[in-house]
């Protein structure tokens, strides 16, 4: 068969999703709310990047700045703190955003526009005054034309009763938003016994990805650290098309000498869920991660041995790759791959253990693992659909 070695994926694998972050979409939020909120802590417990410390602000009002860093496809466009009265009141930075939305939705260039706002009120401070209201019904209505979701993120929410209440009073302004989202962003230690851990952005995340373009989702999903189920819904999404792809390849049995035809494939489906889980390819970890995880299966995926690999775990496959055995190798090595990635982000393998060769027996395993779940779960379903059809009153 034609040999293709895992440096060879590895090396494919790093240099598309390279091309893959340079042609990311941006993602552009503003965020707006009163002095103390919690808007900075919100943002940067959302996202992998610690962003509002880290980002170079640049004014583009007089009162909102642009936060962003390089090769970090995140704008945000930042306001101080509101104030009912004074340099930052409501009615003058009303002016400001408006304008600015409509500036960027109007200046013909690519990607500028405003994605989301997201609109912070403090559950902590027990109200939500008259002029905020207006405030915002006077940002709904001058945004309108645009199409931006606003969000009302209720920060620290340490009470769920007081954040329900504050919710509901919200609510009853009838205000055309996208929703109301209670969060509590980071532990709060209420005393030595009682921590309250966060809770919300989950949820927040979730509303976000919802109501943004698919292209901007995909660049959200990838930057965002707070929901890992969204970088699996992703990733298994990716997993689908190759699956799909690899059994239309295998529609005519594919000799085994030819395997090699469904890498690029594969290649394709390991930078997609690379991407949801927005490994930054500059960084050794992820040099490691990718070099590694395929490194541990390059005979049995993609190098010589991927016949007797095949043989063993799908008995049925014989000479040829079917429909059916290609789409099972490339499943099998896509939620192995989303497996992995989801321990070593909720810290169960650490970085340091990447590069030991327990690491690459774990994987081995994994993936033999899910290949046999995947064929044993195939065969019930035949043999029940078989089942059916020789029942007539099934």
């Amino acid at each position: 068969m034609t040999r293709i070695s895992s440096r060879y994926v590895v090396d494919q694998v790093i240099s598309k999703l390279s091309s893959e972050y340079d042609h990311m979409s941006k993602l552009n939020i503003m965020v707006l709310g009163k002095t103390g909120v919690g808007k900075s802590t919100l943002i940067n417990s959302i996202f992998e990047t610690r962003v509002v410390e880290a980002g170079v602000g640049k004014p583009v009002t007089n009162n909102i700045s642009k936060v962003e860093q390089q090769g970090f496809p995140l704008v945000l466009f930042d306001t101080p703190g509101l104030e009912l009265t004074g340099a930052n009141d409501f009615d003058s930075l009303t002016k400001q955003i408006t304008s600015l939305i409509k500036q960027y939705f109007t200046d013909n260039i690519e990607g500028n526009e405003i994605h989301c706002i997201l609109y912070c009120v403090s559950t902590a401070s027990h109200r939500f005054e008259a002029a905020e209201a207006d405030f915002l019904k006077s940002i709904l209505e001058g945004v309108k034309d645009y199409n931006v979701p606003v969000i009302v993120v209720l920060t620290q929410s340490f009470s769920r009763q007081d954040a329900a209440e504050l919710k509901g009073v919200i609510e009853n302004e009838n205000l055309p938003i996208a929703a109301i989202v209670p969060v509590l962003a980071d532990e709060y230690e209420v005393d030595e016994d009682l921590i309250i851990p966060p809770y919300g952005l989950d949820e927040l995340t979730e509303t976000m990805s919802g109501i943004l373009p698919d292209a901007i989702r995909k660049t959200f999903i990838a930057l965002e650290k707070a929901n890992y189920d969204l970088k699996v819904k992703r990733s298994r999404a990716v997993i689908t098309s190759a699956s799909l792809t690899a059994a239309a390849i295998g529609a005519t049995p594919i000799p085994m000498a030819d395997a090699a035809i469904l890498i690029p494939d594969m290649i394709t489906m390991l930078v997609g869920i690379t991407m949801a889980f927005g490994l930054p390819v500059n960084q050794k970890s992820t040099q490691d991660i990718i070099n590694n995880t395929i490194g541990a299966l390059g005979r049995s995926v993609f190098g010589r041995t991927v016949k007797n690999s095949l043989f063993k775990m799908i008995p049925a496959a014989g000479l040829f790759i079917s429909a059916a055995s290609a789409a099972t190798l490339t499943e099998s090595l896509g939620e192995t791959y989303i497996r992995i990635l989801t321990m070593i982000g909720k810290g169960e393998i650490k970085m340091e253990d990447v590069t030991k060769p327990e690491y690459k027996d774990m994987v081995r395993a994994m993936f033999k693992e899910r290949v046999q779940t995947k064929k044993h779960s195939e065969k019930i379903e035949k043999t029940t659909g078989e089942n059916k059809e020789e029942d007539p009153n099934g």
